[in-house]
């Protein structure tokens, strides 16, 4: 356990010290994961702004949806660019028989591989605008809320690191990743960034019992807020949720040892 962390560090490092040999094109990029992430809620801001609460919600509600996923999602997106890139980077060019022949764990090699610091930029945003939110809300921090905040962030880190190894797990079959999953995973940030009783049921099913979404954001966020459930749930499982999160991970890596069983190497 210990010398997994020692090597993760010093694959934490090296990537680090290399993206700071270009400080300047760290920050441009940086700034621009800000500011393409910041626009979505300039619009929701107008939208509210021009025609007030929708179905009962307000600008602070979304914004604390709005925040909570950003955050989560950023850093998801930080520890699996590894996954992220699998198809095109290990699969199509055979360096995946590299990282099989290493006396170390796959999962951790891959967690590894890059850690993108322009990833700050979309984490910076989310803060931002959980604070928008608080101001907005008039809301009150206290230890059971700040503790159910950190619970919900790493239940929705679980189930979008979950869809990153899903991704990774189909380039065994067809090579490259398919684009498809941004569906998913982008797609399902937008989603998952507005109340769900806003959408029509189908829709609404899909992110709680398909790809869980809701059960990471939603639902707990509305005891932060302290709301009741316009489509139902009980109070009492609001914030258990997130636990959804960390099953569809462990889903997604019974999948990638499916997927990694059957890999095939180039034969080159």
């Amino acid at each position: 356990m210990f010398s997994a962390l020692f090597l993760l560090s010093r694959y934490f490092s090296a990537s680090i010290r290399g993206q700071l040999q270009y400080p300047g094109s760290t920050l441009m990029l940086s700034a621009g994961q800000f500011m393409s992430t910041i626009i979505d809620i300039l619009a929701a801001w107008a939208l509210f702004a021009r025609f007030g609460p929708v179905q009962g919600w307000t600008f602070g509600d979304v914004a604390m949806f709005f925040g909570m996923i950003s955050v989560s999602f950023a850093i998801a997106d930080f520890l699996s660019r590894g996954f992220d890139m699998f198809g095109a980077h290990f699969v199509k060019t055979g360096d995946f028989d590299r990282v099989l022949l290493r006396p170390r764990s796959v999962t951790l090699q891959l967690i590894g591989y890059d850690f993108r610091l322009a990833r700050i930029g979309r984490l910076l945003q989310g803060l931002i605008v959980i604070g928008l939110a608080t101001t907005a809300l008039s809301l009150q921090w206290d230890a059971g809320k700040i503790a159910l905040a950190v619970w919900i962030i790493a239940g929705g880190v679980a189930l979008f690191f979950a869809l990153m190894v899903f991704q990774a797990t189909l380039a065994f079959w067809t090579v490259e990743s398919l684009e498809v999953m941004n569906v998913l995973t982008y797609g399902g940030v937008q989603a998952a960034q507005f109340p769900l009783s806003i959408y029509t049921e189908w829709f609404r099913n899909f992110l709680i019992f398909v790809v869980p979404l809701g059960c990471v954001a939603y639902f707990p966020v509305l005891v932060i807020l302290g709301k009741p459930d316009p489509l139902g749930a009980p109070d009492w499982l609001l914030p258990l949720t997130p636990a959804a999160g960390f099953i569809f991970l462990g889903l997604s890596f019974l999948a990638w040892r499916i997927g990694v069983s059957k890999y095939t190497s180039t034969g080159s």
